[in-house]
């Protein structure tokens, strides 16, 4: 499903002020795998998060997902590319919050060609997977956090994505949404998706969910 192959990312190249941020990194993900970045902060598991979902470029090397070369992909194809196959989890939930929740969830929606009764029922069944259909009118800066990550999950999946990229998606949470979102990791697995968590937080080291453990320090594989 996924496949990367010796990605280097660059950042600020040939200046003084340049910085590796990924060095030699190749892995390979399986369908219906739950693999887990791990590495402490800074290691570069965002930027290769990001490389994932063609929302950066890497500076060399390939990647292909479900058979799909994504490395350079021009903007716009990025854009079909993360809209047909990609759900993501942000660190900080990336929520516009002047809109209510409905409009959040929608959003990935918007280019498709889905009439309003269709993008309603998908946002509805989204909403209600997660218990988050009773807010659906409320904006999205009046939520509490747990509320915030249920949107920002709905909204994720609101395309049935077959892959699910998640950064750090428990940062911004206490001790027991953490655990709540290890409930919903559990249906999202059960759900036969594949999924790639990157993260510091020890909740996730051992759990008998995940198959794949990949380790980044400063930049490189372990």
């Amino acid at each position: 499903m996924i496949k990367v192959d010796k990605v280097y990312k660059i950042f600020n190249q040939g200046k003084v002020n340049e910085t590796v941020a990924l060095k030699d990194i190749s892995f390979h993900i399986k369908d219906k795998e739950l693999a887990l970045l791990k590495g402490p902060s800074g290691s570069g598991k965002s930027t290769l998060l990001s490389i994932l979902a063609a929302l950066l470029k890497p500076t060399s090397g390939d990647v292909e997902v479900d058979g799909k070369k994504i490395a350079k992909l021009p903007d716009n194809f990025a854009s079909m590319y993360r809209r047909d196959s990609i759900g993501f989890i942000f660190q900080k939930f990336n929520l516009i919050p002047t809109l209510s929740v409905y409009e959040n969830v929608i959003l990935p929606l918007i280019p498709s060609n889905l009439s309003k009764e269709e993008i309603d029922e998908k946002a509805f069944q989204s909403m209600k997977k997660f218990s988050i259909e009773h807010k659906k009118n409320a904006l999205a800066k009046s939520l509490s956090g747990g509320e915030q990550q249920r949107v920002a999950i709905a909204r994720a999946l609101v395309n049935n994505p077959d892959i699910i990229l998640a950064d750090e998606p428990t940062a911004n949470l206490d001790a027991k949404l953490s655990r709540d979102f290890l409930v919903f990791l559990k249906e999202l697995k059960d759900g036969e998706r594949t999924i790639v968590i990157a993260t510091h937080d020890p909740i996730f080291f051992d759990l008998d969910i995940i198959d794949k453990e990949i380790e980044i320090v400063k930049g490189e594989m372990k």
